[in-house]
C-alpha cells in the first residue's frame, strides 16, 4: 500500500481473520464482475465486517438516479470551489462537535478532516476563528467525514503527534469557551445579491466588521469591562454597517434590516450568553436525544480510539482520498443568499438503522457514472475510481446557525431547487471524494466506511459535515460567483 495511504497511526491485523487481499481472484463475466472468494464461507466477503449483500455492480445501478445533477440544470450556473488539500496533515479523530458536542470519542468511528486544523469534540466559534487552515483562500471552515479502510496485514510504527495535536487543540478549545466572546448579528446573510457597483464597498465593510469583533474580543479576553466593550463595537458596527446599506440602496438593493438591528453584540461564554441564534443546543446529538450528563455539566466520554485509530468495530488500513473537491453550487435556486457565518450543517445519518432512513442519502457512485448513485458499496469496471458524493441541504431558516436535531435550521430543497416557505436558498456545498481502491479490493467486499458498531458497516450510513467559518468577505464572493454563472476556484 503506498505510503500517502497509510493514516498516522500503526495499523496492526484486525481482531477478526482477514481475508487476504493476494488471495482473491477477480473474474470478468458478461454484464458485470463476479465475485470469487478463496477464503471463508462462500457469502462471507467481508470489509471490517461489511456484509457482501452491500456491494453492487455500478452497471446495475440505473441512470439518472443523480439528483445533484438535475439541479444542476436548473438555476444559477456558477460554482465556487475550494482547495483545502486531502488531509496530508493526517487530521483523524472521532469526535463530531457539531452532532455530538463535548463527546470525545462520541462518533465511535474515525473522521477524515480538510479545513479548518483545530476541529475537535470541544471546538467552538472562538477556537475555529483562532485556528489554522489547510485552504488556500483562508477559508477557515471546517469539512470532515468518516474515512474508508480496507483490510491489511501491514503494521507501522505508532506516531504520537497526532494525538498530542488532538489533547493541544481539545485543552486550546475549553479555553476560547471559558473566555468571553461578542456574538453579533451575521451581516452578510442580510444581503440579497451584492451588485457590481456596490461590491468592493460592501466588501470593506464585511472586512472592517469581522476586524471589529476580533479586536473587542481580545479586549474582553484582557479583562476589559463588557458593557465597554460592547458599546464601542456596537458604534463601529453601525458605522460600517451603514455604509453597507448606503451602498446597496444606491444600488437599488435595500437591506431589509436596518443599521441598529445588526449592530448590536451580546456577550456569550461558557456556551451561555450571546444571541438566540440556535447555540444553545450544544447538550443535544444528531438524532435529538439529550446526552448523558457529568456532575460538571459535559458530556460523558465514550471510549478512547487505540493507538492506531482504529476505533470500535473499524478496523484496516485508512485510505486517503486521491482527490476532494469541495464545490458550492446553486443547488437548483434560480438566485442564493449568503450562508451566516458558523452554520453547522449535517449531510446523511450515522445513525440510520436507529433514527430510520429519513437522512440517509444514496452517496457512492463511480468516476465515469456519475450520472447514477446509490445507497451500497459499488464496484467499478477497469479504469473506473470509487466515489461518495455528499450534497448538503441548502435551505437555511433565515435565523438559527443550528438547531436542536441539528436539522430543522437547514433542510434540502425540492427536486426543483425551491426551498419550504420561510426558508431562503443559501449555497449548496457538494463534497466528492475518489478513492483508488484496487479492483479485487473492491471485488471481494473487501473496503467499507467507518461507522457506529450497530450499523455493521452499512453504506447508508454515510454521512459528512461542514461548519462554515469563512469570512463574510469571502462568503460574499461565493454568493457572487454563484448567482453571476462565473466558475470560481479558490
Amino acid at each position: 500500500m503506498p505510503r500517502n495511504q497509510r493514516s498516522a497511526g500503526r495499523h496492526r491485523m484486525a481482531r477478526r481473520t482477514k481475508v487476504a487481499t493476494g488471495a482473491i481472484a477477480l473474474s470478468l463475466a458478461v454484464g458485470g464482475i463476479v465475485v470469487v472468494n478463496t477464503t471463508g464461507t462462500p457469502d462471507a466477503a467481508r470489509a471490517d465486517g461489511a456484509d457482501k449483500s452491500f456491494f453492487i455492480d455500478i452497471t446495475k445501478v440505473p441512470r439518472g438516479t443523480n439528483v445533484n445533477l438535475d439541479l444542476a440544470k436548473r438555476g444559477a450556473r456558477g460554482t465556487f470551489t475550494v482547495d483545502c488539500g486531502r488531509n496530508e496533515n493526517g487530521h483523524f479523530n472521532s469526535d463530531n462537535f457539531i452532532a455530538q458536542p463535548g463527546v470525545r470519542n462520541g462518533a465511535a468511528h474515525l473522521h477524515d478532516y480538510v479545513g479548518n486544523l483545530s476541529t475537535n469534540a470541544d471546538s467552538n466559534n472562538k477556537s475555529l476563528l483562532r485556528a489554522g487552515t489547510t485552504c488556500k483562500n483562508g477559508d477557515k471552515s471546517a469539512y470532515f467525514w468518516p474515512v474508508v479502510r480496507i483490510n491489511t496485514e501491514e503494521e507501522e510504527e505508532n506516531e504520537k503527534a497526532n494525538e498530542e495535536k488532538l489533547a493541544a487543540d481539545r485543552k486550546n478549545a475549553a479555553k476560547d469557551e471559558a473566555s468571553p466572546q461578542a456574538d453579533c448579528p451575521d451581516v452578510v446573510s442580510e444581503l440579497e445579491d451584492v451588485p457590481d457597483q456596490a461590491m468592493n464597498a460592501v466588501n470593506e465593510g464585511l472586512t472592517k466588521i469581522d476586524a471589529d469583533v476580533d479586536n473587542a474580543n481580545n479586549q474582553l479576553a484582557q479583562g476589559k469591562q463588557a458593557g465597554q466593550v460592547l458599546d464601542e463595537l456596537k458604534n463601529k458596527r453601525k458605522s460600517s454597517i451603514k455604509k453597507i446599506t448606503d451602498s446597496m440602496k444606491q444600488a437599488g438593493k435595500p437591506v431589509a434590516k436596518n443599521d441598529d438591528q445588526l449592530a448590536g453584540c451580546a456577550v456569550k461564554q461558557n456556551g451561555k450568553g450571546g444571541l438566540d441564534n440556535g447555540g444553545e443546543n450544544s447538550n443535544v446529538n444528531a438524532g435529538g436525544d439529550v446526552e448523558k450528563k457529568k456532575s460538571d455539566g459535559k458530556a460523558a466520554d465514550l471510549p478512547p480510539a487505540n493507538d492506531n485509530n482504529e476505533v470500535g468495530d473499524n478496523e484496516g488500513e485508512i485510505q486517503r482520498p486521491e482527490k476532494v473537491d469541495l464545490t458550492f453550487t446553486s443547488g437548483g435556486a434560480r438566485r442564493v443568499v449568503a450562508m451566516p457565518k458558523f452554520l453547522r450543517v449535517l449531510y446523511g445519518d450515522a445513525k440510520q438503522s436507529t433514527n430510520g432512513p429519513a437522512n440517509a442519502r444514496p452517496s457512492w457512485t463511480c468516476t465515469g457514472f456519475e450520472d447514477r448513485l446509490t445507497e451500497l458499496y459499488p464496484i467499478c469496471p477497469q479504469g473506473s475510481k470509487i466515489a461518495r458524493v455528499h450534497a448538503f441541504p441548502n435551505c437555511w431558516d433565515g435565523k438559527n446557525t443550528d438547531s436542536a436535531n441539528h436539522r430543522t435550521h437547514i433542510v434540502f430543497s425540492d427536486r426543483d431547487g425551491r426551498c419550504p416557505r420561510g426558508f431562503k436558498n443559501v449555497p449548496q456545498l457538494r463534497i466528492t471524494l475518489v478513492y483508488n481502491i484496487p479492483p479485487n479490493i473492491q471485488a471481494a467486499g473487501q473496503y467499507a466506511v467507518d461507522a457506529f458498531d450497530q450499523e455493521k458497516h452499512n453504506p447508508r450510513s454515510d454521512h459528512d459535515d461542514f461548519a462554515n467559518v469563512m469570512s463574510q468577505c469571502l462568503m460574499n464572493q461565493l454568493v457572487k460567483c454563484i448567482n453571476s454563472g462565473k466558475r470560481c476556484k479558490q
